[in-house]
């Protein structure tokens, strides 16, 4: 399971939402490239970066700001928040982002998926309260079911799942290990965990969850990083 460190950008800043919530916005840092570096530096295999206002606008305001985190770390970056179009997806790949994540769109437009597959690393995010995805930056729910979403998409073309648990995003509650599960076995994408986690024993649990001799290919991690709850390379540690 690996490592994904979170950067969440908004207005050019490194922040957090609680339960995605706008309105609940914590500033960790205003040099998101620092942040990266040091991601990368303390052993990270991956970085995490979403887009927030392009997330609820659509509107790409933050991608000077992920091309310069991928031209700074030798790593890969990971970048969701408004991709809603190949031209878009195409943008973040010229940007340096090595896989991008599409979750709006993906709901909304299926087929864009499969599209931007066909040219370039795409993982779909599903981010859900319960089994209700939400879209347009968690701030509409009805988008469909999670788990039937995860199926549909495991013909897509796409890499990976990355499955967000809203309640407890932000939240350092703990993960949803049984949600996770689920997920896990209606799909046989590679799944990639986000939210609630706040403490090494959390790695533990996400380790524990399984489908067969499957299990979770990833997880990010925000919140505990910012706050000191664990460094990066004690997470590496618990993760194996």
């Amino acid at each position: 399971m690996q490592l994904f460190p979170a950067i969440d950008l908004r207005g050019g800043q490194c922040v957090r939402l609680y339960q995605g919530s706008y309105d609940a916005e914590t500033a960790y840092s205003d040099d998101p490239v620092g942040q990266a570096r040091q991601f990368a530096d303390a052993g990270a295999s991956w970085l995490h970066v979403v887009d927030l206002d392009a997330a609820r606008t659509g509107e790409a305001v933050n991608r000077p700001v992920i091309a310069a985190i991928a031209e700074a770390v030798d790593v890969p970056v990971q970048t969701g928040g408004g991709v809603r179009t190949l031209d878009a997806a195409a943008a973040l790949a010229d940007a340096g982002v090595a896989r991008v994540v599409i979750g709006t769109a993906a709901v909304e437009n299926p087929e864009l998926v499969e599209q931007v597959a066909a040219r370039q690393p795409v993982a779909v995010g599903l981010d859900a309260r319960g089994r209700d995805v939400a879209t347009h930056g968690w701030e509409r729910g009805g988008g469909g079911d999670l788990l039937e979403l995860a199926a549909r998409f495991e013909t897509s073309g796409a890499e990976a799942v990355v499955v967000t648990e809203i309640s407890r995003d932000g939240t350092m509650s703990g993960p949803d290990t049984d949600g996770l599960a689920a997920v896990l076995a209606a799909t046989g994408l590679a799944v990639i965990a986000s939210g609630g986690v706040a403490t090494l024993d959390d790695f533990a649990a996400l380790g524990g969850v399984c489908e067969g001799d499957r299990r979770l290919a990833g997880v990010i991690v925000g919140r505990a990083l910012y706050e000191g709850r664990f460094t990066v390379e004690q997470a590496l540690e618990a993760l194996g």
